[in-house]
């Protein structure tokens, strides 16, 4: 069997899926960390990869930019594959100097403008939750191997390049100030929709790349080779 936009057999996924945004990502994750690693699909570039980590099965695949993107693989993966859990693991732009360079956020809920959820289920609310049952393994497996977590509302945006504004507060002060957004990405409102709808498990793990607040950056090779905290928190979890 495959989906239009996945090439892979019955089987091929782990009831586990680890989904970073940037395919050269999850093929690092795979050579790096996982045993036995076999490819099972490609379509479009978004690679994907079965193996197991502590003798446990698990798969890593991209999930591609944005939430139509995630939107697309995540259902195929819940619906079609038999997949229980899927994690995103990605990168973030802070909205607080409590969340600096490289820390590691774990999403409480994600907060978003996106018409996503109204479009694909009717959902008329602007915050969708992970999985709490999901949410205290991941907080485990931090806790046993001393990875600090922050924890707290994220911000799931449609828009990279927003247009600047004269307005005061500006909206991520808004958006830190009154919803308790630690940070910016663009996913996870979409994913959190897409498992409550299929009685799924989803979370997010984010590992902080710029600031809003301070001029710290991360280059492409960082984000794509060195959120390893964030990494091993995600696959130190007992699933």
């Amino acid at each position: 069997m495959s989906t239009p936009h996945i090439a892979a057999e019955p089987g091929d996924f782990a009831k586990t899926v680890l989904m970073p945004g940037d395919p050269l990502r999850a093929q690092f994750i795979a050579e790096t960390f996982l045993q036995d690693v076999r490819q099972v699909t490609a379509v479009r570039g978004m690679l994907g990869f079965t193996g197991t980590y502590e003798g446990r099965p698990i798969s890593v695949m991209g999930s591609g930019m944005g939430m139509p993107s995630i939107g697309i693989y995540s259902y195929e993966l819940f619906k079609f594959y038999g997949v229980e859990n899927i994690i995103r693991i990605g990168s973030a732009g802070s909205y607080t100097d409590k969340a600096k360079l490289f820390d590691v956020v774990l999403a409480s809920g994600a907060v978003s403008e996106s018409s996503y959820a109204k479009t694909q289920s009717g959902f008329e609310g602007h915050i969708t939750f992970p999985s709490r049952s999901l949410n205290e393994k991941l907080k485990a497996s931090a806790a046993k191997q001393g990875i600090p977590l922050i924890e707290g509302n994220i911000h799931s945006s449609d828009v990279f390049y927003r247009q600047p504004s004269d307005e005061k507060p500006t909206y991520w002060e808004k958006l830190r100030d009154e919803q308790g957004c630690v940070c910016v990405e663009m996913e996870s409102f979409a994913l959190f929709a897409n498992a409550q709808i299929l009685g799924k498990n989803a979370a997010c793990l984010l590992t902080i790349s710029d600031s809003f607040v301070s001029p710290e950056i991360t280059t492409a090779e960082q984000r794509q080779k060195s959120f390893t905290d964030m990494m091993k928190v995600a696959l130190g979890a007992e699933y």
